[in-house]
């Protein structure tokens, strides 16, 4: 028989990083709020945990973050001015974000890793399994993963990783997972992962991707975890021993995605994503494909 676990209500995204590898344009802007088309970055993955129905989602951020927190918060001159305007189409996509969810927010300060930042969602979160959602990973709405995620672990219990299979020689930029099959084409149990290991280490070719589902349980292993691979707190390794050992706080299990994924996080990976994006946009992907066709054609 099926065992029921808790429902799953509350997401969590952690935004403290610096976006180093987009200076200097987030020396003043964060990263996340970078847009892709005419969205920022992180509006997206919100829309992501509301469309799985996660409407209490929980930003982990730093200094020089309050733009994000501004983002979906009400704007009420612009909203007037729009509306004197008689200008009904912006006018809703500014309200928008600010109807999306519940939004709270809490600091990381010291940054110390993606482990750190998830265990400062610990207060808010409780004794609740929960989603985690990285902002530089995309997931196409058309493929709902988080969705799949949050039926295993309603069904198995413990927590969840997103994984991908990559090149050989891609894995050591991703942490890395060692699974065995199941009954289910796209689900895995993993047994083992390490954080972005050499290739010729690597268990696998099924990295992990930014999407998490997690027990509470990860909280007390977190607060013990020791820094790991670039002196940070890694999740990698808190889910690691819950791999090891499924007494600690049930079983890791994998949903194995093959769908569209736009990584952000890398700045040809961001261009290649708004190109991608605005060639599907009904208002915007006719002329831009027969542009980009031309200049393909003629330029290159």
């Amino acid at each position: 028989m099926t065992q029921s676990h808790p429902r799953i209500s509350k997401a969590v995204i952690p935004a403290a990083g610096l976006g180093t590898r987009f200076l200097p344009a987030t020396k003043a802007t964060p990263k996340e709020m970078l847009p892709v088309v005419d969205k920022p970055a992180i509006q997206y993955v919100v829309e992501e945990a509301v469309a799985a129905g996660l409407d209490d989602v929980l930003m982990v951020t730093g200094r020089n973050k309050r733009p994000l927190e501004d983002h979906f918060d009400r704007n009420y001159e612009l909203e007037s001015a729009l509306e004197k305007k008689g200008d009904a189409g912006r006018l809703a996509k500014v309200r928008q974000s600010s109807d999306l969810a519940t939004m709270h927010y809490v600091r990381q300060g010291d940054p110390k890793g993606l482990g750190h930042a998830v265990l400062c969602a610990a207060p808010h979160v409780g004794q609740e399994p929960f989603a985690v959602l990285l902002g530089d990973d995309l997931i196409d709405p058309r493929d709902p993963l988080l969705q799949r995620m949050i039926e295993v672990q309603e069904q198995h219990g413990g927590s969840v990783v997103a994984l991908m299979e990559v090149a050989p020689e891609q894995i050591h930029l991703y942490g890395c997972a060692a699974v065995q099959g199941t009954g289910e084409a796209d689900v895995v149990k993993v047994t083992g992962l390490v954080e972005k290991p050499d290739r010729a280490d690597a268990p696998s070719s099924y990295a992990i991707i930014g999407r998490y589902v997690l027990g509470p349980s990860i909280f007390g292993i977190l607060r013990t975890t020791e820094p790991g691979r670039g002196g940070e707190i890694q999740l990698t390794d808190a889910l690691q021993q819950l791999a090891a050992d499924e007494k600690v706080g049930g079983p890791v299990h994998g949903v194995v995605f093959k769908g569209r994924r736009y990584d952000t996080g890398d700045r040809g990976d961001y261009l290649r994503a708004i190109v991608r994006l605005a060639c599907e946009r009904e208002d915007l992907g006719p002329d831009f494909r027969s542009w980009l066709r031309s200049y393909v054609t003629e330029e290159l």
